[in-house]
């Protein structure tokens, strides 16, 4: 019967040093980790660490994203991009953090990533994806956190008015 309250004691004496040894990593990369590139570069990296970045892109060839939410989280808008016709890659690491990814309903997402007390998913209509189009590769890392793959995000079309104003209600 001893075991049982020595092992939980242990248990989280070594969850508490974990924790606190993440943060205290998160703090010193938030110093060296940074967020590069253009809305129009084929390639950039997002940095969230401890706050919240949101990025659109709107590149004519898109190849590349590395993301990284670490105590953090936000969002990669990539609605106005163009997928370079060879395919492209997004690299997302959420550790204790969460992002979401909003792309264009066609296109098509292979997901090949590691969720760790952590969560992956797809939000985006299956009927909609364009079968044969480029592909748009998914890699990551969910450590207590998530990534979330969408084609609709209202909270950003009220910042950008000439996409809420896409579809049946745009003025003719």
């Amino acid at each position: 019967m001893r075991l049982i309250p020595r092992f939980l004691r242990t248990f989280i004496a070594l969850a508490v040093l974990a924790g606190l040894g993440s943060a205290i990593a998160a703090f010193v990369a938030r110093g060296r980790l940074t967020s590069a590139g253009s809305a129009t570069d084929h390639e950039v990296d997002v940095v969230a660490i401890y706050g919240a970045r949101t990025f659109a892109s709107a590149s004519p060839a898109f190849r590349r994203a590395n993301v990284t939410a670490w105590y953090g989280g936000g969002t990669l808008d990539l609605r106005a991009a163009t997928l370079d016709p060879g395919g492209a890659q997004v690299t997302v690491r959420a550790i204790f953090g969460g992002f979401r990814l909003v792309l264009p309903a066609a296109w098509r997402v292979e997901v090949r990533t590691l969720a760790v007390l952590g969560g992956v998913g797809d939000g985006r209509r299956t009927d909609l994806i364009d079968p044969n189009g480029p592909v748009l590769t998914i890699d990551g890392l969910a450590v207590f956190g998530g990534i979330g793959i969408v084609s609709e995000a209202p909270d950003l079309d009220e910042a950008r008015p000439e996409m809420a104003l896409e579809g049946a209600d745009a003025p003719t």
